[in-house]
């Protein structure tokens, strides 16, 4: 690998993108590969492309290319769009909050490399020490990791995670439908799909609230079994 590519989906994270992306420039990733930051701002109503502008004005030695969607049509879609954008050889999705930490980028990176993998997730549940906001956050993500190992023959413990790392080639191969969170269990069925058992790694979690501007719903847990049953 000479790139990995960081896409970056952003709806309304003026208080959080600055310090992301300060995070993801800092980390000196293995093997001399090099970073493509990848910002997808989802038709933000704040700050969040003022912040953008910002960060490449104080980092020109490590610019993000900034894409703006022309409306809000979810996390799916702006994954989407950043892929048409990506240029490196490595892919990861990159939330715009503080919850996971870029320095986590070489716990991934290592195994991918000498394992010659295709793809791997980074597990929040594999830390013990990590927290999570709510028992229920938590037992959602349980319930549609169950559903996903049960279906598509997996062992994974966490799939609804942040992190996952993917050869660019290989996820570009794959035709995405999702606009919303349902990003997560469509490319996980359709990895599956493919005959590829997902490896997992230990990762960092420091969980925010909705009060602090996480997004995700418990309508969204529902969403992600219906579209792992559909693709199944």
């Amino acid at each position: 690998m000479h790139t990995l590519s960081v896409i970056i989906p952003a709806y309304n994270e003026e208080k959080t993108i600055f310090r992301l992306l300060q995070k993801v420039a800092g980390v000196q990733l293995i093997n001399g590969i090099q970073k493509e930051i990848i910002v997808v701002d989802d038709g933000s109503r704040d700050g969040s492309e003022q912040q953008v502008v910002r960060y490449n004005a104080q980092h020109p030695e490590a610019p993000a290319l900034y894409f703006r969607q022309p409306e809000n049509r979810g996390k799916g879609a702006a994954i989407r769009q950043g892929l048409q954008l990506v240029t490196g050889d490595g892919v990861i999705i990159q939330d715009a909050d503080l919850e996971t930490d870029p320095e986590d980028y070489n716990t991934l990176l290592r195994p991918f490399i000498q394992e010659n993998l295709k793809v791997i997730y980074g597990s929040r549940f594999l830390r013990r020490e990590n927290r999570h906001i709510s028992h229920w956050y938590y037992l959602g993500g349980r319930i549609v990791t169950l559903v996903a190992n049960l279906l598509y023959n997996q062992r994974l413990t966490d799939e609804p995670t942040c992190y996952k790392l993917f050869d660019a080639a290989f996820l570009k191969s794959i035709p995405l439908r999702c606009t919303g969170f349902e990003f997560c269990p469509e490319v996980t069925a359709k990895v599956a799909k493919r005959g590829i058992k997902i490896r997992e790694v230990p990762v960092n979690y420091y969980p925010r609230s909705m009060d602090d501007g996480k997004k995700i719903k418990w309508t969204d847990g529902l969403k992600a079994i219906w579209t792992l049953l559909k693709y199944r």
